[in-house]
Order: C-alpha cells, then structure tokens, then sequence
C-alpha cells in the first residue's frame, strides 16, 4: 500500500512512527522518511506493544506546514494527524482499529505480557478507543479498501467513504500446473480460523500446506496430523510457486478485503472462502471458487468432498483477479485526489 503511495507521488516524504531501515532493506530507496519521537525510544523495533499508551501523542507531533495535502494509510493512528487549516487530508483506511473495535478480547488474550499487564488493559483501551473515535473527526475524506470497512467505518466513526480495493500485483503471478494439496496461509492467528480448516484435512487425510508464523502456530501444529505441513515464513517466490500448483487456496476467515485470496487468484487457482468481509467482493461462486456456509470444520469437508478443480478456468480466474492490480489502484487514488482536492 505505502509503496503504491510513493509510486504515485515520489516526491513526498513518509511520516510514520517509526522506521526499521534494517528490516525494510531498499523497499523505499533514497525516499525521505520522517519519524515520530518513538524512533528514539529503547526496543521499540522489537517491542513496540509496551509504546502503545504514546503512540497518539507521537502521531499528533508531526509538522505538516509545508503540505497542502495529507494522504494516510491507517488501520490505527495515522488517521490522527492534525492539521492546519486550508489542508486536506485523505485517510484510506484499512479498517477501523481491530483492537479497539471488534477484537479487543482476543487482541489482549494473545499479548505475551504478564497477567497483572492484562487485567489493567481494559481501561487503557477504553480511554484509547474515545481518541480514536475523535481523531476520525480530523480526517477530511475517508476511502475504504471494500465495502465491508465503509460499512464499518459508518458504524463506529460516523462518516462516509469511498470504496477502492487495494492494490494487488497481478503481474507478480502467473498459472501453473496444479499438484496434489490445498493451500493456506498467513498471518497464524486465531481470528483467521485455520484452526477449523486443520480439523477437516485431519479427517479428510489429504494434504495441507500451510505458510506464515504467529501467536497461534503452536496451538495448530499441536492438533494437526501428519498429512498437514508448515511451511513458516516464506520469500515471495515461494510464494508464488505454491499459489500456482495448489488445487485451490482455502480462505475461512471474514478479511477487511483478503490480498492472499486475490493473489490466489492472480495464480489462476480457485478459492474456498466464507462468505463475509472482503470475501463477498473477490469471490464469484461457480467461476472463481466456492463459498462455505459456516466457519466449522464440517462445511469445509462438504465443500472439498464435492470440489471438481477441472470446473475451473485458470484464465478466467486471473482475468478477475486482474481488476483488483496495482496500476487501477494507483490511478483511482489520483483521480480521487484530484477530484476532491482540484486546487491542491
């Protein structure tokens, strides 16, 4: 996402709370970035869960005199920047912040902090979730990457958006020849309900692959059978390898839009999904995949037991993948900005 911004705009600086040069490699060249105070701060590259109480502060630091207009990519505090009067500023949200607004359970179950840490969460997040609530307020337009977070950020921010699906790199994938497993992957958390997808291969006996690392990867290896392989974290290629031989790429979580799916799709293969969040608008039954009816392990035997990977057309399958590519990504946002902003 950032990366398509600098492409549509090289000659803007990045503001962002903090940068790891060392993990980001050349991913922004000689790019201009400006960081908040935290920079500074000790092991915030490596634990900057304990910041969080500072984070609106620092993102409230920036100095934007020199700009007319603000474009930020959010999912939690970018959308609080302040700004002068006479600038615009477009926040193209991924979500309303998950941990404030519909996961908040299972975002502090999953933190490996101490208990006593826990217990006093509660009250933080409360008082974190009113300053996310008034920096919605800041943000002149809103741009929603699906449907399913317009209709989110209308329910808890109370504003309007424009939807534009983020960028996938189509080009970056291509149709290969199908091989004996299914597919899933990425981040290993419980919300994404790999969980249910591993009880169903433990009674099916076929093969899973599985890629990504995170909280809950323990807990799934420990109830998976031998016919299930972790990948762990993988390089793009490999990525790409594995997406085009699958015989279908299973996606049982509601995703705010679900870029894993699209580049599934981008590879030719087909998708099992649930049919909410993003899901319902990459998905097409009966030409790109199929849909379950219900986040349990039943529905997805039923599905891969009645699953004919001949049904479908590795050509057309990418064709609509194609929709969702980089380029019309980066040409919606200028025409939007442009749009709105004529005289910026």
């Amino acid at each position: 996402m950032l990366q398509a911004f600098t492409e549509i705009y090289p000659d803007a600086p990045i503001f962002c709370l903090f940068y790891d040069k060392e993990k980001m490699g050349t991913m922004f060249g000689k790019k201009k970035i400006i960081t908040s105070p935290l920079q500074k701060c000790p092991g915030i590259m490596s634990h900057y869960q304990w910041y969080l109480p500072f984070m609106p502060m620092a993102t409230e630091s920036y100095n934007f005199s020199d700009y007319d207009v603000i474009l930020s990519s959010t999912s939690a505090f970018a959308k609080g920047v302040i700004t002068k009067p006479g600038m615009a500023h477009i926040s193209y949200c991924h979500t309303p912040t998950r941990y404030l607004w519909t996961e908040t359970h299972s975002y502090i179950s999953e933190l490996k902090i101490p208990k006593i840490i826990k217990w006093i969460l509660p009250p933080f997040i409360n008082r974190l979730r009113l300053w996310d609530r008034m920096a919605a307020d800041r943000v002149d337009q809103f741009i929603a990457n699906s449907e399913a977070v317009a209709e989110r950020i209308k329910r808890y921010y109370h504003r309007g958006s424009e939807v534009i699906y983020p960028p996938v790199d189509t080009d970056n994938f291509y149709i290969g020849k199908p091989e004996d497993f299914y597919l899933i992957g990425g981040r290993l958390v419980n919300y994404k309900r790999y969980d249910i997808v591993i009880r169903a291969f433990n009674k099916l006996g076929i093969k899973l692959y599985i890629f990504g690392e995170g909280p809950a990867e323990e807990y799934l290896k420990s109830i998976a059978k031998p016919n299930i392989k972790f990948l762990g974290k993988i390089n793009e290629i490999e990525k790409r390898d594995l997406f085009s031989k699958c015989l279908a790429f299973i996606h049982p979580q509601e995703e705010d839009f679900g870029i894993t799916a699209v580049e599934a799709m981008a590879s030719g293969r087909p998708v099992i999904a649930y049919p909410k969040g993003g899901a319902l608008e990459t998905v097409v039954p009966g030409v790109t995949g199929e849909f379950i009816e219900e986040q349990i392990w039943e529905d997805i035997v039923g599905e891969i037991i009645r699953f004919n990977p001949a049904k479908y057309d590795p050509e057309k399958i990418r064709e609509h993948a194609k929709k969702f590519d980089t380029e019309i990504f980066k040409k919606k946002i200028k025409d939007f900005v442009e749009k709105n902003f004529p005289q910026k």
